[in-house]
């Protein structure tokens, strides 16, 4: 349960997102912006909030993840300053340094897979990556990559 203690401090964050997500023909531009996150423990590490930053874009964003004691496996719910809403939770779980966490959502009014990997690097660095998928998982396309780096400033929690 304590597979995400890992990220707990403060975080200096690379982003690298796909303009065009699901585009037909597919798109191939990417915009980069940083952000700031600040993650914090929860529930003796069976769960943790972080909110992040983003400076350039005028919004923030907030991840809430859980630990389902009986199921074994994490949830992971993000909400943007934007909608003031969560997003459906994506669930699954970490095997060594990797977790992988799936889900369903809506993009562009049409229902997709969304697919969440977090791979721990170091004691330092952390990488998460985003991809959807339009054809129930049979194909899977990256948009989004966060490199985390940690802060002088932020050791863990």
């Amino acid at each position: 349960m304590n597979d995400f203690d890992f990220l707990h401090g403060t975080w200096q964050v690379a982003n690298r997102r796909l303009t065009a997500p699901l585009a037909e023909p597919a798109g191939d531009t990417w915009e980069e912006f940083p952000g700031l996150a600040v993650v914090r423990p929860l529930f003796g590490g069976a769960g943790n909030i972080d909110e992040i930053d983003f400076p350039t874009l005028g919004r923030q964003g907030l991840t809430l993840r859980l630990y389902d004691h009986a199921a074994k496996e994490w949830t992971i719910h993000w909400s943007d300053s934007r909608t003031g809403r969560l997003d459906p939770p994506m669930a699954g779980r970490f095997t060594g340094d990797r977790g992988d966490f799936y889900g369903d959502d809506h993009y562009d009014g049409r229902p997709i897979r969304v697919h969440f990997v977090w791979q721990r690097l170091g004691p330092d660095t952390a990488r998460w990556e985003q991809e959807f998928s339009a054809d129930g998982g049979r194909s899977w396309e990256l948009n989004w990559t966060m490199d985390l780096t940690r802060t002088a400033d932020g050791a863990a929690a």
